[in-house]
This record gives structure tokens, sequence and C-alpha cells, in this order.
């Protein structure tokens, strides 16, 4: 397991800005389960309770200072001298790596506008992370690297939600593939509520693409 005893780790239900976030340690694992001490809420100290079923995120971070995010399950609780909550744990192959707090750049067709000058372009990208975008150029679409944007993205959640998130941009490069001219994107200083949007996204993406290899 690359989790250990003794693993500090946050837990939350949506990886959204607006979702609370909870502490706690992880005291005993075993085959396909973690056992953790009550979480409590990072900011006003609270202990949380979660029912059995619950789904969650958990976010930790291993002894190599890397950190990864994975969706776990209450499955019960226990009591022996300390109270502990027991988690379902899918397996370090089930792990995403979450990189300088940036989940990997994961390949999605979603809408995207475009706007420099004044004017909007209606363009679809190519791939998305929390750190930028390739965005797939149409014919006659002209932009120049280092030019500066602004974007707006279109993003489909799981659960029929669709949140618009929008961002300064600078184009770092233009690039070709398979005959289609793509522009790559750097963003601007990102807020804490854009950076939670695309990463739950991209994390939706991953499990989605993960769930589809598996039924292969």
């Amino acid at each position: 397991m690359l989790l250990s005893m003794g693993t500090i780790i946050v837990i939350d239900k949506d990886l959204t800005m607006e979702s609370d976030k909870y502490k706690s340690k992880v005291i005993d694992m075993g085959e396909g389960f973690i056992m953790i001490d009550y979480p409590t809420h990072i900011e006003t100290g609270k202990t949380a309770f979660f029912m059995d079923g619950a789904k969650l995120h958990v976010t930790f971070t291993d002894s190599l200072k890397t950190s990864y995010v994975f969706e776990t399950e209450v499955s019960g609780r226990l009591k022996q001298g300390v109270s502990m909550l027991k988690l379902t744990y899918p397996g370090d192959d089930q792990l995403i790596k979450i990189q300088r707090r940036e989940f990997v750049r994961v390949g999605t067709a979603i809408d995207v506008a475009l706007l420099k000058n004044g004017q909007f372009t209606q363009l679809v990208a190519e791939d998305l992370s929390a750190g930028g975008a390739a965005i797939n150029l149409s014919e006659g679409t002209v932009f120049n690297e280092d030019d500066s944007v602004s974007v707006v993205f279109a993003l489909p959640y799981m659960n029929k939600e669709i949140k618009y998130v929008k961002l300064g941009a600078e184009v770092i490069r233009i690039w070709e593939k398979d005959s289609r001219k793509i522009a790559s994107l750097k963003f601007d200083k990102i807020g804490t509520f854009e950076r939670q949007a695309i990463i739950r996204f991209c994390f939706e993406r991953q499990l989605k693409i993960r769930d589809s290899v598996k039924d292969v």
C-alpha cells in the first residue's frame, strides 16, 4: 500500500471548494480497507459523523511527497480504546496522482469560448488540467504564441451539473496534430474556485476513462 499507518488524510465529498474538508489519520489497515480515527473539520475542529455507505474522496501525500486521491465508502466503525471509522481502499492501482496540486492533463472534447480583442470564438478543447489546456483551432482562427486571451470552459459533471469557468491565459505554443492546428494555453493566476472546479472535472473524467477500460 502507498498508504501507511500514521498517514494524515483529508476527506471531502466532491472535491469542490464548497465541500467541507475533514482531517484524519490512518490507524490500521488491511486488504481492501483502512481504519481511521474520527475525522475533524479542518476549520472548526468539530468531529464529523458519516453514515455507513457514505461516498467520500480521500487525498493524502506519501513518504516521497507525492499526492494521491481516491474514492471511498464508509463501511463500518469500531471502538478499541479509540473510536475508528472503516473506509474501503480500492488499491494502489486505483489511485489518481496529483502533481503540484494539479491533476494530470486529461483528454476531453468540451466546449470552450476563447476571447481575443473583444471577439469570442467557439472552439473545442483537446485536453485540460488545472494548469492549462490545449484548444483545437478552427480554420481561419488566428492566434499567435505569447497572445493573452480569456477562455470560458463549460465543465459537465457526472451529476449532470455544468459549471462555467472563466480564466485568463497565455498562448505558449501553436502546433499541429493529425492535420489539426492546436494552441497550448497556460492559465494565469487561477483562483481557488476555478482550480477546484477543474480538479473535480479532471478527477471524474479519469474515473470514467478507467471504468471504460475495465469494461472492455
